[in-house]
């Protein structure tokens, strides 16, 4: 079964899956999001469609490891999600520098400002979940 992470933004929301066996990230896809209930029935037709069986939200935690508004806003997302979802979990994963990791990685693969800022959550949303399966081995 498929592994699927979010980078959840308050414009876009990065979406990542990970291969059957559970062990590479790749990105799948930068989603606009409309608001409401529109987003949570996105995610929820995604994960059915492609057997998703856990999915992983990224957390921005803060540097010292606490948790800030940022944060709150991901948890009360994680939470209005879960009923879509069924009995799939909704895990956490420390997002920590994943967005400025992502950016330096398409700097260097010589990916133009413009196409940057349409991928950019789709990449920091496979960091969140590479780590979250490197994690787990």
């Amino acid at each position: 079964m498929r592994k699927l992470a979010l980078d959840v933004g308050d414009v876009r929301i990065g979406i990542a899956t990970s291969d059957i066996m559970g062990i590479i990230a790749s990105g799948y896809e930068t989603y606009v999001r409309k608001g409401g209930a529109a987003d949570y029935e996105y995610i929820a037709a995604f994960v059915k469609a492609h057997d998703v069986d856990e999915v992983v939200v990224g957390l921005p935690v803060n540097m010292d490891g606490t948790e800030g508004a940022r944060a709150e806003l991901t948890r009360a997302f994680a939470e209005e999600l879960k009923p879509y979802l069924g009995d799939v979990p909704v895990r956490f994963q420390d997002e920590r520098l994943t967005t400025v990791q992502a950016e330096r990685m398409l700097i260097q693969g010589g990916v133009r400002r413009e196409k940057r800022k349409k991928v950019i959550d789709k990449v920091a949303a496979t960091l969140i979940l590479q780590a979250f399966l490197d994690s787990r081995r």
